[in-house]
């Protein structure tokens, strides 16, 4: 991490920057990660007798500002570390975990790789079997109930068949008119 000093009515020894960056070397881990290397600004002031500190880090186009104010200089620059590093913390685990959150297309229909079939000798290479879990539990219907559904839907209906409580499947045929296979 780079650090920039700058001091207002206030002058560091090379012995007290030394000090100074180790206290820092734990937020760059932090910060810096294995990508890129981060500028921090550190702003120390007098005023009244009372020694301010300001470290301020542009991260993911946020700016994460360490405000301390004591009587000591050390003090006021450890509590502005301090609020950096917690504020640091807070802004990777957001980063971090907003990235991993995986995004849904079809929220009715969740699908799942069901586990891998032997493929046969006739099946091309690359098919995989997908077992489909069923959004919510559908009432069954009857055959009519069935072919005015399948109007709405695509080619082919599977539905539970109310008489029989079997599982069947109404085809659309190419002339408009339909098969039913009972189970």
């Amino acid at each position: 991490m780079k650090i920039t000093y700058t001091g207002r009515q206030v002058e560091l020894a090379p012995a007290q920057l030394k000090k100074l960056e180790a206290r820092f070397a734990k937020i760059g881990k932090l910060v810096d990660g294995k990508k890129e290397e981060r500028d921090a600004h550190v702003v120390l002031s007098l005023e009244r007798k009372t020694h301010k500190a300001e470290a301020t880090i542009h991260y993911y186009n946020h700016e994460l500002v360490g405000l301390g104010s004591s009587a000591d200089l050390f003090t006021a620059i450890n509590l502005a570390t301090e609020k950096l590093e917690k504020q640091c913390v807070k802004a990777r685990t957001k980063w971090r975990d907003a990235k991993r959150i995986p995004h849904k297309s079809a929220p009715e229909v969740e699908t799942e790789k069901a586990a891998p079939v032997e493929p046969e000798a006739d099946s091309g290479p690359g098919r995989q079997v997908y077992k489909v879990k069923p959004a919510q539990k559908h009432k069954p219907m009857t055959v009519e109930e069935a072919v005015l559904e399948i109007d709405k839907t695509e080619d082919y209906l599977v539905y539970r068949d109310a008489q029989t409580d079997r599982v069947s499947v109404l085809l659309r045929r190419r002339d408009g008119h339909f098969d039913l296979v009972e189970g």
